[in-house]
């Protein structure tokens, strides 16, 4: 079924819709644009939980491009999907590098921000945003763990609190989706099945090419199959139980990104019983939201963009462990 234009109008199509409708706000900084493009009662969820009503991405919008003020977010990909005739679901990944000053010095601050919107007839209904603030305080020479000492993580509401969807391919936490791609798409759940959950991390190269890259959080770039497993267990190790629970998948194929690409929203669920890596163990759950990006060619996964939120989980498990003055934190 076509998309009704009534879902991205006036723009040629949604890859257009979002990525001026991002640098209209966040660029050109009409924070009132936000009232026109966001349903009064639209639901964001990020690292330090949900944010429920149109006033609060106002207001964290408004302090987030006030602490930036040179912020320019250059859109690296836009996956988006339709969902029904007149709504689609953007995977809308940004990176930005932007100037600053560190003990006098002038820095490159480089990080990636994966948002996924639900739109409907132009207009936000739920959002879903993961950003690298690991890779903001290493390159700003902050301690993480004195950052997320100051933030509270205020928990999810809404969808976030129902179990994953149970065929994800045909409904996720969006709606129905169309079934596009699928041979690629089961590929790519298989391999979060088998080497993500399972940890049979020698099936690796079943999945990906040899020359396989993973841009992860940090502003880190990992190296095919042996990188890629190390960076899994650091993931995993302090979670020994973790499990991750995919929320929601939309495909895309373009020329302009290099063919296919599948974006997958997941949940990391477990108990932080393991290695410390976060200060004392506390054996209390932890909910991890999280963005992958993966490019595919000829069936097999070529790159993966994977941004989540490491301060808003250390924020999380300081919570549980009563660490720090904690503050009211900008969600968005």
């Amino acid at each position: 079924m076509p998309l009704d234009p009534v879902a991205y109008r006036p723009y040629e199509d949604p890859d257009d819709f979002i990525r001026e409708v991002t640098d209209r706000i966040w660029v050109q900084r009409d924070v009132s644009y936000i009232v026109d493009n966001y349903e009064p009662d639209s639901i964001v969820h990020g690292g330090l939980g949900t944010v429920v009503g149109r006033d609060g991405v106002i207001e964290g919008s408004l302090m987030r491009i006030a602490g930036t003020p040179q912020h320019i977010g250059q859109a690296e990909d836009v996956v988006w999907e339709a969902r029904g005739d007149d709504a689609f679901l953007s995977s809308h990944l940004v990176f930005s590098s932007d100037p600053d000053l560190v003990d006098g010095k002038p820095v490159r601050v480089r990080k990636r921000t994966i948002a996924n919107c639900l739109y409907r007839r132009g207009r936000m209904v739920e959002e879903w945003v993961v950003r690298d603030e690991l890779a903001n305080c290493l390159q700003r020479r902050e301690d993480p763990d004195e950052v997320a000492r100051g933030l509270v993580f205020r928990k999810y509401q809404g969808s976030m609190l129902e179990p994953a969807p149970a065929d994800v391919l045909a409904v996720g936490d969006s709606g129905p989706r169309p079934d596009d791609f699928r041979p690629e798409c089961e590929m790519v759940l298989e391999f979060v099945e088998e080497v993500w959950n399972q940890r049979r991390l020698h099936k690796l190269p079943e999945f990906a090419v040899r020359d396989l890259f993973l841009h992860t959080i940090g502003d880190e770039t990992i190296l095919r199959a042996d990188g890629y497993q190390r960076d899994l267990l650091s993931l995993v190790a302090p979670f020994p139980n973790a499990r991750f629970e995919v929320r929601d998948v939309q495909t895309n194929h373009s020329e302009r990104y290099a063919g296919l690409r599948v974006a997958v929203m997941w949940s990391m669920r477990g108990t932080y019983h393991g290695t410390p890596s976060f200060g004392p163990a506390t054996g209390a759950p932890v909910d991890l939201l999280g963005v992958s990006q993966f490019l595919v060619q000829g069936g097999r996964i070529v790159r993966e963009v994977r941004v989540f939120d490491e301060i808003a989980l250390r924020a999380q498990i300081n919570g549980t462990r009563g660490d720090g003055a904690f503050a009211e934190a900008n969600i968005y």
